[in-house]
């Protein structure tokens, strides 16, 4: 069984994935901070002020945790995926065999065909988004790298 093509995440630097992390973290800090002041705060207060803290604190601790983790793990399949191809990338062509308009997001682009091909693995197809350009016309040559051993590859 071959592993299906995968276009390598956008590539982070050390400083770009310290600030991320450290945003993440933040973000997943405020749940917890509301539930210890609930469950913690000796001061009188009417039920409402502590179910109302209980429960900020349950739904800040569940979608800050949530997405920290998801941004997290993000800038980390990003940094796994740069040194994959920097330590085991091989240099390769993608040509475009075909061009469609790509309407997601809020930037519209082209949505790519691509037949990559090099020395040290078989040839394959793949997709990618990338955003309007003229050159960008079916039979076009565009450089790539590719990890031969689970197809991991990006247009450079």
């Amino acid at each position: 069984m071959t592993n299906a093509p995968r276009e390598a995440e956008a590539r982070v630097g050390p400083i770009g994935a310290l600030l991320s992390r450290l945003m993440f973290l933040a973000i997943c800090l405020p749940g917890p901070v509301l539930l210890a002041t609930a469950v913690t705060l000796d001061a009188p207060r009417s039920p409402t002020d502590f179910w109302g803290l209980l429960a900020g604190g349950v739904l800040a601790t569940i979608v800050g945790v949530g997405f920290g983790v998801f941004g997290w793990r993000l800038v980390a399949r990003s940094r796994r995926d740069a040194r994959r191809l920097t330590a085991a990338g091989v240099a390769a062509t993608a040509e475009i065999l075909a061009v469609a308009n790509h309407l997601g997001g809020e930037d519209p682009g082209l949505e790519l065909r691509l037949r990559i091909s090099g020395p040290g693995f078989a040839m394959f197809e793949a997709d990618t988004i990338r955003a309007n350009d003229p050159a960008l016309v079916p039979g076009a040559l565009l450089a790539a790298v590719v990890d031969p051993a689970n197809r991991l590859f990006a247009i450079v």
